[in-house]
């Protein structure tokens, strides 16, 4: 979507990660983003996670009503992906499950497709790497000779040690690969590093590496598992703080940032409001 021009400041745009379902029961992806709208928030996830069902016909249907309603789209690829699978048919069908969603945000006009890239398996991180920079160099090849040029791949980070996914990967595969970003979750990133969080720190790093680029980033709280003394990728309301939602908008609001914040709350659209409020509280309003 393109951005108009507003004074100078924090950028930002909010919504849940798939239709409301809460403060507002919507009954379709179209319901969804009119909903969206009305609850005062400016984004929305559309979540293909269980699989990419949704026509290209429907997809186009959705990105007129985002557009004419100016919610931000953005997709959330199938999980079954692994760029690192040890079975060649296994990541070829991670390609095409990409790729299925990169149609799919073409049609709608969303800007990027959020993948969770690979597992490190028997390869380790380095070759790893290699495995999910060579994929995403196919795909990108691919887009580019379909003329694909408004979406973007974004690798998350991750909270699993196992998965492919710190910061210092999804930045450095962003680098390596054109049309390719990272996707900041927060909670994620919170989980993977033992539950400490710098917002500023992270900030500082993408505006080092990326500049003033549009960040797409993920909220939750994540749970903390007793018995295994760690955070593990389970999601909680963000009232639970882990980690906490406040410091970060106080954080958005010292900055000329551009931002989107998908809440991945198990509360969804009611969290996503809370994240609004929160902001709105220390001056930042939703970009309109």
């Amino acid at each position: 979507m393109a951005e108009a021009t507003q004074p100078s400041g924090p950028r930002v745009w909010v919504g849940p990660a798939g239709i409301p379902q809460y403060l507002a029961k919507a009954k379709s992806t179209v319901d969804g983003v009119k909903t969206v709208k009305r609850l005062g928030l400016n984004a929305m996830e559309v979540e293909f996670v269980r699989g990419v069902k949704m026509s290209m016909d429907a997809a186009k249907e959705v990105g007129d009503v985002a557009r004419s309603l100016g919610v931000r789209l953005s997709i959330h690829a199938p999980y079954f992906i692994n760029l690192c699978s040890e079975e060649r048919e296994k990541r070829e069908a991670s390609k095409s499950r990409i790729w299925e969603s990169v149609l799919r945000a073409d049609a709608m006009r969303a800007d990027v497709v959020v993948v969770h890239a690979a597992y490190y398996g028997r390869w380790g991180p380095q070759r790893c790497f290699e495995m999910v920079e060579e994929s995403l160099g196919e795909l990108v090849d691919r887009m580019r000779e379909a003329s694909i040029r408004g979406v973007k791949i974004g690798v998350e980070v991750t909270a699993r040690r196992g998965q492919f996914g710190t910061i210092e990967e999804v930045f450095r595969v962003a680098k390596a690969v054109p049309n390719t970003v990272p996707v900041i979750d927060w909670g994620h990133l919170f989980a993977r590093m033992g539950g400490t969080l710098d917002y500023a720190e992270v900030l500082d790093m993408w505006t080092s590496e990326f500049g003033n680029a549009h960040m797409h980033t993920h909220f939750t709280s994540v749970k903390y598992d007793v018995k295994k003394g760690e955070y593990v990728d389970e999601h909680e309301p963000i009232d639970r703080e882990r980690p906490p939602f406040r410091p970060l908008a106080e954080e958005l609001a010292r900055r000329d940032v551009s931002i989107t914040l998908i809440c991945e709350s198990p509360l969804l659209d009611a969290d996503a409001v809370k994240m609004r409020e929160f902001l709105e509280g220390v001056g930042v309003r939703l970009w309109q």
